[in-house]
């Protein structure tokens, strides 16, 4: 890193927030010695998206990095513990009205090969017990409504995200990043100025302010400033595998009991999703413009939710798919201004949090320099479509056929070479687990999330007409005795967040 490296945020929001955090304590030696100034700058004017109230377990470890507690952020934020989601309405034909998809956590290292046995077993046709909630531990909890913390002797660690107010938690990452010597500028960008090969070289403001760098991230949502209005980077659609471009939301009451798991329900031309906090639940419904109209939309979600006419609801757009490449000339693009595989599993947040951490890895192997640039985007346009593919399999498999929207979705044939050999694999009873691996996919759904999502769709063959009655892991290992022992560890959610 030369002399006086300056890296300028373009954003703030949770992304811009969360790159300012890590960049600052990765690189705090050089913020002390002044060899690095990390600046960012976001418009007074300008509001965030503000949805995205959910996470994966990789904020836990974020978090963690930065030797931040629960107890340090959740109360500022509203948070709450997430142990699962789930899904509920996606494949009624199959005979499964909802289906659980809990984060793995290390105890259940001794009950997933069973759930993985069983869903083969079931794909021959065999009777077994595939429910995935039912043999991993964070689906029993959630069932109990009980939170992650344990007592100091259980010796196993539990994985966990969060539900979170987004533009508290933005607020919190502020002051968090600007007490690691962060500098915060509030001004209204009206030019860019480029150096002759096309890298940036300062943002203009309308205030008379001029920022020079050396690095720029693009955190400017949607707009993406930097990476598609300045750099021309081609941001490539999903329109024709993910159909859904809008969303309506509005809050409603939250009771005593606050859930650990995000509920998300399928609507007629869409789904909604349901976020406990401690002072409200987060609802919105995600949609296809294409089958459903703004008026008719926001009708469908308060019919759903059971609200009166005058609640009021706030609608978005959503821009889906992602940049070709999401690190050009001396920019890097990040958070939704890279792109966004809708809500459905909550990948933005993890996405944004992952893009961070490769970057850093491949800045600094690369002499902090763009020398791995292409390695970064190959690395990264890989994950974040094998992400899509995941996301495109609740459509495709769904078995809804009460609108136009479900059966468009399920005669969709726009699938990827990745996710066409995922489903040949099951579909042909071949060895799912030996699949994800050829494919590299563990870091993006492992094989046991594929059998929550493939087992939770019922997506079997009919039964064999004769039955041998064996085979059951769930039964012979007796699987329920052991988690609900297990869960005898662990407390109510809400004592967790007092």
């Amino acid at each position: 890193m030369a002399q006086s490296f300056k890296i300028v945020i373009l954003g703030g929001g949770t992304a811009g927030w969360m790159a300012a955090n890590l960049f600052a304590h990765k690189w705090a030696d050089k913020l002390a010695d002044k060899s690095l100034t990390i600046t960012l700058v976001e418009s007074p004017d300008i509001g965030i998206v503000g949805v995205g109230e959910g996470s994966t377990p990789t904020l836990k470890r974020f978090f963690s990095m930065l030797g931040i507690g629960d107890s340090d952020w959740m109360p500022q934020c509203n948070a709450t513990y997430k142990m699962n989601i789930a899904f509920e309405n996606f494949s009624p034909a199959s005979g499964i009205t909802r289906y659980s998809h809990p984060f793995i956590s290390q105890i259940d290292t001794f009950t997933q090969r069973a759930f993985m046995v069983n869903a083969r077993t079931r794909r021959l046709g065999l009777d077994t017990h595939t429910n995935p909630g039912d043999f991993l531990l964070n689906g029993v909890l959630a069932k109990q409504n009980k939170g992650p913390q344990t007592p100091a002797n259980f010796p196993f660690s539990i994985e966990y995200g969060y539900h979170f107010d987004s533009h508290l938690l933005g607020a919190f990452l502020q002051q968090h990043a600007i007490g690691l010597g962060v500098d915060h500028v509030q001004a209204n960008v009206e030019s860019i100025k480029q150096h002759p090969n096309g890298d940036i070289a300062a943002l203009h403001y309308k205030e008379g302010i001029e920022i020079s760098g050396d690095l720029f991230v693009d955190c400017s949502g949607f707009s993406s400033v930097l990476m598609q209005k300045t750099l021309g980077v081609k941001f490539n659609s999903y329109k024709d595998n993910l159909f859904n471009d809008s969303a309506v939301v509005v809050p409603t009451p939250i009771g005593e009991q606050i859930p650990v798991e995000t509920t998300s329900t399928a609507l007629s031309a869409g789904w909604c999703w349901k976020i406990p906090l401690t002072n409200r639940f987060g609802n919105g419904y995600v949609y296809s413009s294409d089958f459903v109209s703004k008026n008719d939309a926001e009708q469908e979600l308060k019919n759903h939710l059971q609200l009166n006419e005058n609640a009021e609801c706030r609608h978005l757009s959503m821009k889906v798919g992602a940049l070709e490449k999401q690190w050009q000339n001396n920019c890097l693009g990040i958070g939704l201004s890279a792109g966004f595989i809708e809500p459905l599993e909550a990948t933005a947040l993890h996405l944004t949090q992952i893009s961070i951490e490769q970057f850093i890895l491949e800045f600094e192997e690369g002499g902090f320099s763009n020398r791995l640039q292409g390695q970064y985007n190959a690395k990264m346009q890989y994950r974040t479509e094998r992400t899509r593919d995941y996301i495109v399999a609740h459509y495709k498999l769904n078995t809804r056929n009460d609108s136009e929207y479900w059966r468009a979705n399920r005669n969709n044939m726009h699938l990827s070479e990745s996710l066409l050999q995922i489903l040949d694999v099951w579909y042909k009873r071949g060895d799912l687990e030996a699949e994800i691996n050829r494919q590299d996919l563990s870091t993006h759904f492992n094989a046991v999330s594929w059998n929550c999502l493939l087992a939770g769709y019922g997506a079997f063959p009919p039964l064999a007409a004769k039955q041998p009655g064996t085979g059951d892991l769930y039964k012979e290992q007796n699987i329920q005795s052991f988690l609900q022992g297990c869960a005898l560890n662990f407390s109510t959610h809400v004592e967790q967040l007092r």
